[in-house]
């Protein structure tokens, strides 16, 4: 599991890695200490957010504080089944979240734009355009 600073230093990690995992395909019914369990097998772990909210439930992010224990971690949880579910694990990509909430704003405009009487020039959308 722990590998010597020596060989950390020659290791060329992908620059996709980093410490923070996403998780998604939780038993809805995971606690904390399930969470802490299995990941901190892999090292040790700073943060674990679970969701809890309707749209979030199922998900968790894992902060370790050694970037590659993240990595051991993706790569051996990846498809780990776990009460019945494979697990998704993938680095956090904070880009990939702000691009999606960007996407949703603007599906939001749009939508608001075609509501009637909202439409440029005068102009009204059908209600079901």
């Amino acid at each position: 599991m722990a590998m010597s600073l020596k060989s950390r230093v020659s290791v060329a990690l992908p620059p996709d890695v980093n410490r923070m995992l996403y998780v998604r395909n939780l038993p809805f019914k995971i606690t904390p200490e399930d969470m802490y369990d299995l990941f901190g097998r892999y090292g040790a772990i700073r943060q674990i957010r679970i969701g809890n909210e309707p749209g979030t439930k199922g998900t968790a992010f894992v902060v370790y504080e050694d970037i590659f224990d993240a990595k051991t971690a993706c790569d051996h949880l990846q498809g780990f089944n776990l009460m019945g579910r494979y697990l998704i694990v993938a680095y956090y990509q904070a880009g990939k979240a702000s691009r999606k909430a960007e996407i949703e704003q603007k599906e939001k405009e749009i939508q608001e734009i075609k509501r009637p009487g909202k439409g440029s020039a005068g102009f009204n959308y059908p209600a079901e355009y």
